[in-house]
């Protein structure tokens, strides 16, 4: 089972939170925090699998209180404000939820940190490109190898020390970084959205309040990276 800690000044979060977890048998919430003060005492002592985190927070709020973590728990953001999106995926978040939270959009996020956090612990590894085949990836996993074909492959999320791969309707989580993945994939394929994303360029075909939309998942475009989104978009229109 996976721990679970909430930080977030509002009761009423806790209440929402707490209410769309508890179906979920793999996880247990261990910890409920009003401040970011407390919840950084509680995680120097302790491990925890997930957070959820509110941003807008008296005293310390929650972009700055992650900035202070050295371990950093898998962390969904909540907000009420869709602006803290991009500094939140700057600090490695897998996902952030704006308020109030729907249970559909809560589904979506928290099965995907489930998702992660199970794939991440078979510790899967990416073959080097070099001894593959050209328009696929081949993943490593325990004595089995997965083959992934590039065209199949919506986007890719680096969070920590793992590359997530979204392909169709499947995710592979492999330890490595984005960088060196970027530098192996061939080029003109994938193009940099956000430091933590690099998105298919064929499949871009919506941008939204300044953000890609991919199968539900939001993807940020950083702001170094977005005017070659949009003259990517200009080309294909």
């Amino acid at each position: 089972m996976y721990t679970s800690i909430i930080v977030d000044d509002e009761p009423l979060a806790h209440k929402i939170i707490e209410e769309y977890v508890k179906s979920n048998e793999s996880i247990q919430i261990i910890g409920n925090f009003y401040n970011a003060m407390d919840a950084h005492d509680y995680l120097l002592a302790h491990e925890v699998d997930l957070l959820f985190l509110d941003i807008q927070m008296p005293d310390l709020d929650g972009v700055s209180f992650l900035k202070t973590l050295k371990h950093k728990p898998i962390t969904i953001m909540t907000t009420a404000y869709r602006d803290f999106a991009l500094e939140g995926f700057e600090l490695g978040v897998l996902d952030y939820l704006v308020k109030p939270i729907s249970r559909h959009r809560f589904d979506v996020a928290f099965e995907r940190a489930i998702e992660f956090l199970h794939l991440s612990k078979q510790k899967n590894k990416l073959i080097a490109s070099d001894e593959i085949e050209p328009q696929k990836l081949t993943i490593k996993s325990g004595t089995k190898y997965i083959s992934v074909p590039l065209d199949s492959i919506t986007h890719i999320q680096g969070l920590k020390d793992y590359v997530i791969f979204y392909a169709d309707k499947n995710k592979y989580v492999t330890l490595g970084y984005i960088k060196k993945i970027e530098s192996s994939l061939p080029t003109g394929q994938f193009i940099r959205a956000h430091k933590s994303f690099l998105v298919a360029r064929k499949k871009i075909n919506l941008i939204n309040r300044g953000k890609i939309i991919l199968d539900g998942f939001e993807i940020p475009i950083g702001r170094i990276y977005k005017h070659q989104i949009m003259n990517l978009l200009e080309k294909n229109s």
